[in-house]
């Protein structure tokens, strides 16, 4: 079938069955259908939020649970991250502009001396599939480079990343200097990589520790919503 006997049955369809057919695209990782998708939508009026929580969102979901069940494995979650990133460039300028309700950011990166990625990209595309902002530092941070992107981007969450039992410790470094600073209370810390556990998270200080993606954005969201419900009870 080509492109475009692909767009005329997408641009065909109503948007109940237009969004069914965005969340398959998307667990299957297919990009160009999810920004045709989202063009669609917006061509019919749909506001950009709506898009980005209905069609991608719901759909990345979706692909989280099943990732988390074991269904889906890394490269098909990449894949489907890659597709939700297609959409997410076409809404981004335009959730700005309409002053869509954030759902919280956050600030991630791999611990000093920890060159290891993999997992830590996997977290910031499942977290921006999910609705966050998310600022990746990349590898190898200082307490330096975390504390200054806080500040910098005003973030809500900071996670960290280490696969290394060798670079663990420096997690600990990052939160008792956020301590010693007097602005533990201001972020959310989350911790994740092979080598940790609950054990270590609860030891050095940190909110939680996430074993995978897909409990990372479960976690955030339920700390986001606790933080939201907490001013809005101040």
């Amino acid at each position: 079938m080509s492109d475009e006997e692909d767009d005329i049955i997408l641009s065909e369809l109503d948007n109940e069955e237009l969004v069914q057919q965005m969340h398959d695209d998307l667990y299957d990782g297919l990009k160009e259908e999810i920004e045709e998708g989202v063009n669609i939508l917006l061509g019919r009026g749909w506001q950009p939020y709506q898009v980005l929580t209905e069609a991608l969102v719901a759909g990345m979901t979706i692909v989280g649970n099943d990732f988390r069940d074991g269904i889906l494995f890394v490269p098909e979650v990449l894949l489907a991250a890659n597709a939700m990133k297609g959409g997410m460039a076409i809404l981004k300028p335009l959730l700005a502009e309409t002053g869509a309700p954030r759902m919280g950011k956050m600030v991630i990166g791999t611990v000093k001396g920890d060159i290891h990625d993999i997992g830590k990209n996997l977290v910031s595309m499942m977290m921006e599939g999910a609705g966050f902002e998310v600022v990746d530092l990349g590898i190898n941070n200082s307490v330096d480079a975390y504390l200054e992107a806080l500040e910098a981007e005003d973030a809500d969450i900071l996670g960290m990343s280490a696969l290394l039992t060798t670079t663990m410790p420096y997690m600990k470094v990052v939160i008792d200097t956020l301590n010693e600073k007097g602005k533990r209370g201001d972020y959310i810390v989350l911790v994740g990589g092979a080598p940790l556990n609950e054990e270590f998270g609860r030891a050095i200080g940190a909110d939680a520790y996430c074993r995978d993606a897909a409990v990372a954005v479960e976690t955030a969201k339920k700390f986001i919503a606790r933080k939201h419900n907490q001013m809005a009870a101040g």
